[in-house]
């Protein structure tokens, strides 16, 4: 495992909600979508929820 994903993997395994804003500032991903389809793909349960402004999706946050 790459050492961006473990770090997401930890800031998640922490409590802590992940959104695509702060996995820029915090470990430099531009893609979270994809590094969070890979953790789960290696079986890790992490949950999400899409957020919305008006009837537009802005992003999605993560959480274990």
């Amino acid at each position: 495992m790459d050492s961006q994903r473990e770090q997401i993997l930890e800031y998640l395994k922490s409590g802590k909600v992940l959104d695509p804003m702060t996995a820029l500032q915090k470990f430099q991903s531009y893609r979270l979508g994809a590094r969070i389809y890979e953790l789960r793909r290696d079986g890790h349960d992490i949950k999400s929820e899409v957020v919305y402004r008006g009837r537009r999706k802005i992003f999605a946050r993560y959480w274990m």
